[in-house]
């Protein structure tokens, strides 16, 4: 079998744009592994790519129509590329397609150094909605932010999928955790560790208290967000407004502004949005 089928759509569009399609069966060259797709996921960043929203930002990736769908992805080994030796058919796995779509298809073919053996105790449908959102939270956090014990942290956009690892990731590093999200989600955050849950329809920046790292999930009012960090205050925005997505990467990545002074400089270098699974 020489095709096989994938998430397709020939058009910017809603969801109704996207129709099971054929591609051509990859293979694995070397050091690649073959993965049979057991499970992926959709991540915020495909909705906005799919809608059109980013195409000025995203045009050179995958030219053209039809455009494939997917980043992360589960599934069992069916073939490795020569000098391939830590896995072997048959093996659950789960990974990421390193800045391109093409994960929502029967077979992936990827870098082994782009795979982990798949989590034993976790189904492999459950384990999919992981690897992108959990892999962006932890570089967040842990590498761009250097989130510390006992500092506060603000995670806007709490019940998505990287906000609610986030919040998990936060609790775990000892941090003092503050998510900002809808009411609804009040019970499910604080069982995943939040110390507080606030209202994002009725709470504006001004009333938020002094953070040493605000988490940005959503891309929108960068300024009013950075003016709530304490002096060595950090900032990590994975998301801009897609709206006006020129105003918002410029500001993001501009010297910080007199009203900020009081963050370091180098919390200013936190405050560029940071996309480690975008494609673009």
């Amino acid at each position: 079998m020489n095709e096989m089928r994938a998430a397709l759509y020939d058009r910017y569009g809603p969801p109704e744009v996207l129709y099971e399609g054929r591609r051509p069966k990859p293979t694995a060259a070397p050091g690649q592994v073959l993965v049979r797709v057991h499970a992926t996921s959709v991540n915020g960043g495909e909705l906005h790519v799919r809608a059109g929203k980013v195409r000025l930002l995203t045009g050179t990736i995958d030219r053209g129509f039809p455009k494939p769908m997917g980043v992360d992805f589960t599934g069992e080994v069916a073939a490795t590329g020569p000098d391939v030796s830590t896995y072997r058919p048959g093996d659950r796995v789960w990974g990421l397609l390193p800045r391109r779509f093409g994960a929502a298809a029967e077979f992936v073919a990827v870098d082994a150094r782009q795979l982990a053996p798949a989590p034993a105790t976790v189904d492999l449908v459950q384990a999919a909605a992981l690897p992108a959102a959990g892999t962006t939270a932890i570089t967040a956090l842990r590498d761009k932010a250097h989130l510390q014990p006992g500092e506060r942290l603000l995670v806007r956009g709490a019940s998505g999928g990287v906000g609610s690892v986030a919040v998990q990731l936060g609790r775990v590093y000892g941090a003092h955790v503050t998510a900002l999200a809808n009411p609804k989600h009040r019970e499910a955050l604080q069982d995943l560790g939040a110390h507080e849950v606030l209202d994002y329809r009725t709470t504006t920046p001004a009333d938020l208290p002094r953070y040493d790292v605000v988490l940005d999930t959503v891309g929108t009012e960068f300024p009013a967000y950075r003016d709530r960090l304490t002096r060595s205050g950090r900032m990590v925005a994975i998301s801009f407004d897609t709206d006006h997505p020129f105003t918002s990467l410029a500001y993001s990545s501009a010297p910080r502004s007199s009203s900020a002074a009081k963050s370091t400089s180098s919390a200013a270098t936190q405050n560029r949005p940071y996309w480690p699974n975008c494609p673009a």
